[in-house]
């Protein structure tokens, strides 16, 4: 039977309160966050976003994330759960207050996100992004492969792969970065959507799940589908994303067979995902689809991991 504290708990504390009231404090960098995911920093390389209005957040140096009782229990490692409702009964209704972190000039981040990324090399066999992707991912190459030559993933520093995010007149308008050590974006991007493959034909089917990887990851269970459009949002669904989906859904209304498939994960979070993106279907008479892991919790990464991990098999 479900505690209606703790429900209640989740509901009126702020994960950002949280940190900014847990010494010493997080602050906010500005800079790099969004309306849907407040990038929040304290000390020489601790970060943590907080997500889905406050009531949750994740770790962008590992695979940590959770509810604002997941993230006492992270910040206070030594706390049983009664300390931890304790605590956050203290910051119930309370709202952050966004105190700004000072951060030292970043020049790299007054170049356009486009330019910086065509100075970023196409990824090629053995690189060490296709390492990472392959090895980590279990990405088979050909799936690799085919995003680089697309011209949507490129070799970033430290083993990270660059996502690109093409807006409607054809520009990188936005770079998702994810690596063995870092989850992020590129600053002063504008999302939209990743979009395997990036041309302007719209295809019948559209894939569409939270992270580029995971979008590949169903490209690659179902050996990319000529007819699929296989997309990622790059986590919330800006105005930019939005925008984006209404015009593809605009034009896949008039083609026979369409239909829209929502590849986000098997969690609450990608649950409520999933049903924006069912009205969004309706609202365009889109047939609609929910596409979601078979693993209670994970993603479609998840799947293709445990999947090749099974079979044995090697990118």
């Amino acid at each position: 039977m479900s505690d209606p504290e703790i429900e209640e708990l989740r509901d009126k504390v702020h994960c950002a309160v949280v940190l900014e009231r847990t010494p010493p404090p997080w602050k906010l960098d500005r800079k790099e966050s969004t309306k849907l995911s407040l990038k929040y920093r304290r000390g020489k390389g601790e970060i943590l976003i907080v997500s889905h209005g406050g009531r949750g957040w994740w770790d962008p140096t590992s695979d940590a994330k959770g509810d604002v009782f997941g993230l006492v229990q992270r910040l206070e490692p030594a706390a049983n759960f009664g300390h931890v409702r304790k605590r956050l009964r203290e910051f119930a209704g309370l709202s952050p207050s966004f105190p700004i972190a000072e951060r030292a000039g970043r020049k790299a981040s007054d170049r356009p996100v486009a330019e910086r990324w065509a100075d970023r090399k196409a990824v090629w066999s053995g690189s060490p992004t296709w390492r990472y992707l392959a090895r980590k991912r279990f990405l088979p190459s050909a799936i690799v492969e085919a995003a680089s030559a697309a011209g949507v993933l490129r070799e970033g520093p430290a083993s990270s792969a660059w996502f690109a995010h093409v807006n409607g007149a054809g520009c990188v308008a936005h770079v998702d970065i994810r690596g063995p050590t870092y989850k992020g974006s590129l600053i002063g991007g504008a999302k939209s959507l990743f979009r395997m493959p990036p041309s302007a034909l719209i295809r019948p089917r559209l894939v569409l799940a939270e992270a580029a990887i995971d979008a590949l990851s169903v490209a690659a269970i179902e050996s990319l589908r000529a007819d699929t459009l296989y997309a990622a949002s790059g986590g919330g669904m800006g105005p930019g994303t939005i925008a984006a989906l209404e015009a593809l859904l605009t034009t896949m209304a008039t083609l026979q067979g369409a239909l829209f498939c929502s590849a986000t994960d098997a969690n609450g979070p990608g649950d409520r995902f999933a049903e924006r993106h069912r009205l969004l279907a309706d609202k365009f008479s889109v047939p609609f689809a929910r596409l979601r892991p078979p693993i209670e919790g994970g993603d479609w990464n998840d799947v293709l991991r445990a999947r090749s991990q099974h079979q044995g098999s090697t990118p």
